[in-house]
C-alpha cells in the first residue's frame, strides 16, 4: 500500500466520530424506523464528498480507487436501536458527555462501532494500490434480524471476501459467534375437570418433556463457544384453576455453536421430545473464522485477544467469512443509561486502522 493521503490526524478522526455519534443519539432510530438516522449518515459522507449509495435505509460506499478486479473487505455495523427501557434516568435521545463517557441510546450498541468505522473508512478512502477494496455498509434492522438490512443489501456489494462486523467487543476479536434458533412447542393432552383423575394432563406431560431437553447434553462441544444452550423462555397453559387444559405451549431459545447447523440442532431436539415443535427460522446460524486468518493474526500481533461470542449479530446472515470487532462492552447493550467511553471510540479507530494497514 502506498503512503496514505489522509489529511486527518487520529485525534481529528476521534473528534469527528464523537460529533457524529451525538447526532445519531439525538435521532431516534428504532428498527424499521431508521430513515432519519440514515439521512445523518448519508449527510456525513456527502460532507466529505464521498460517493454514497442507498438501498432502503442502508447506506454504503466504496473506496475512491475501487478496482472491480480485487476482492473487498467490508466494514459493517447497524444504525438501528432497541426501544429505550423504562429504567432510564437520562433522556435516551439527548447525548450527555460526562466523566469521559457519552451517554445515549445506541451509544454502545452499535453507535461507537458505526462512527469508528466511518472514520476508518474516511482514513483509507484516498489510498491507492490497496490489496483489497474497502467497502462500508451501515445498515438497518439488525436488532430484529430483519429482512431489509444487510441480508437484502449484501448481494449488491462488490465481491466481499471478509466482513468486519462492528459490535461492542472491547476491540477484541470475536472469532466465533453462536447462532440463534427459536422453537415454538405444543404438548396436547386431555381436558378435564380438575377434581377427576387425568393421566393425560398436558401440563404434566409438557413439564417432563421440557425437563428432558433441558437436561440433555449435545455430544459435540465447541472450542470457543462451548455447549449448545437450550433455554425455556415462554410457557403458557390453562385459564382456570378447576380445568385441566387441552394443551401446553412453550418457546425454546437455543444458542447454537459452530459444531452444528440450526437444522441439525432442531432435528436432535425433536428426536428427544414428544411435543410438536415448530422452528421459527433456520436463518441465524453460528459463524466462525480461522484463527490463522490474516486479519485475526494482525489483531493478535497488536495484543488483542480472541474469544467466542454468546450473542448474535448480523454475522449470522452474512454469507462470507466474518469477524466481530468493535468498541464498547456487550454487557452495556440494551441497558438503561447506555454509554460509551470516549477513549473507547479513540481505541476503536486506532485498532481498526492498524489492523487494516497490515492487510491492505
Amino acid at each position: 500500500m502506498k503512503e496514505l493521503k489522509s489529511v486527518f490526524s487520529r485525534e481529528e478522526l476521534a473528534e469527528n466520530a464523537v460529533k457524529l455519534l451525538k447526532k445519531l443519539i439525538a435521532t431516534p432510530s428504532m428498527s424499521r424506523d431508521e430513515y432519519n438516522a440514515s439521512l445523518i449518515i448519508e449527510g456525513f459522507f456527502n460532507e466529505h464528498q464521498l460517493t454514497v449509495n442507498r438501498f432502503k435505509n442502508n447506506i454504503w460506499a466504496t473506496n475512491k480507487h475501487f478496482d472491480a478486479g480485487k476482492p473487498s473487505i467490508l466494514l459493517n455495523t447497524h444504525h438501528d436501536t432497541v426501544k429505550p427501557n423504562k429504567a432510564y434516568t437520562l433522556d435516551p435521545f439527548i447525548p450527555v458527555e460526562k466523566d469521559g463517557k457519552l451517554f445515549g441510546l445506541g451509544s454502545n450498541d452499535a453507535g461507537a462501532s458505526l462512527v469508528a468505522m466511518a472514520q476508518t473508512f474516511l482514513y483509507f478512502y484516498e489510498a491507492e494500490d490497496l490489496s483489497h477494496n474497502l467497502v462500508i455498509a451501515l445498515t438497518a434492522e439488525e436488532e430484529i434480524s430483519g429482512l431489509d438490512g444487510i441480508e437484502a443489501l449484501f448481494p449488491q456489494l462488490p465481491n466481499v471476501e471478509l466482513a468486519i462486523v462492528g459490535e461492542p467487543t472491547k476491540m477484541n476479536l470475536a472469532i466465533a459467534e453462536k447462532g440463534l434458533l427459536v422453537i415454538d412447542g405444543e404438548m396436547l393432552g386431555t381436558p378435564s375437570h380438575a377434581a377427576h383423575p387425568n393421566d393425560d394432563n398436558a401440563i404434566v406431560k409438557c413439564m417432563k418433556d421440557l425437563q428432558n431437553i433441558l437436561d440433555f447434553k449435545f455430544p459435540k462441544v465447541s472450542d470457543y463457544l462451548g455447549d449448545v444452550k437450550v433455554t425455556l423462555s415462554v410457557l403458557n397453559a390453562g385459564t382456570q384453576h378447576n380445568v385441566v387444559p387441552e394443551k401446553c405451549n412453550f418457546t425454546l431459545d437455543v444458542r447454537v455453536t459452530d459444531e452444528y447447523s440450526n437444522r441439525e440442532v432442531f432435528e436432535i431436539i425433536q428426536s428427544q421430545m414428544e411435543s410438536k415443535l415448530t422452528p421459527r427460522s433456520f436463518r441465524l446460524n453460528s459463524s466462525k473464522i480461522d484463527v490463522n486468518h490474516p486479519f485475526v493474526q494482525a489483531g493478535l500481533a497488536l495484543g488483542r485477544t480472541t474469544y467466542g461470542s454468546p450473542t448474535s449479530s448480523d454475522q449470522a446472515i452474512i454469507p462470507c467469512t466474518s469477524v466481530k470487532l468493535g468498541p464498547g462492552d456487550s454487557l452495556r447493550s440494551h441497558t438503561a443509561d447506555e454509554f460509551i467511553y470516549i477513549d473507547e471510540i479513540r481505541e476503536g479507530i486506532d485498532v481498526y486502522i492498524k489492523i487494516l494497514e497490515k492487510i491492505l
